[in-house]
């Protein structure tokens, strides 16, 4: 009996594990990154959304892209801008996220990571952790603007990291 009973544990702990695995890789359409091709459901913590008012959505890798994405539409009104929370992969307002630049964790189409949080506790646990600085969204999108001009400049061969 007790070799059954340790068969079926082993199964349901197979079981389990495969589901949450499976449901951790589940996001919203689309799953490649509307801009760089690469796939979202790797990047489920640094993924971003892209909502403009005529109803339209771009779902990108991460922040960088979807900066990127909204400098092509420019002119296309914006209804929202969400961003996965690094610790809980959510999506949550990019606006009022919690921001950390830089550290020693690598960004994802960017050669100085940004990551966001929805509470400020876990943000500045993440910097003690790792390094960088809380910031607001401001302060991302000029970095974001400052790398894409440079990357302009440079004919489009600046560094990424694509942390594969």
């Amino acid at each position: 009996m007790k070799p059954i009973m340790t068969a079926v544990t082993v199964f349901f702990m197979f079981t389990i594990t495969a589901i949450n695995t499976f449901a951790a890789s589940k996001i919203e359409q689309p799953a490649d990154c509307q801009l760089c091709g690469m796939k979202r459901t790797i990047f489920t913590y640094s993924r971003a959304l892209v909502e403009y008012t005529d109803g339209t959505k771009s779902g990108t890798c991460s922040i960088n892209c979807a900066m990127t994405d909204i400098k092509k539409n420019h002119g296309k009104k914006i209804k929202s801008i969400k961003v996965a929370d690094f610790g809980t992969k959510k999506l949550i307002n990019a606006t009022t996220a919690f921001w950390v630049i830089g550290g020693d964790v690598d960004g994802v189409m960017t050669p100085v990571a940004k990551w966001a949080f929805a509470r400020q506790i876990d943000a500045q646990l993440f910097v003690k952790e790792h390094g960088g600085w809380v910031a607001p969204f401001k302060e991302v999108q000029q970095a974001v603007n400052e790398e894409l001009e440079m990357k302009e400049k440079d004919g489009g061969h600046q560094q990424h990291n694509h942390n594969h």
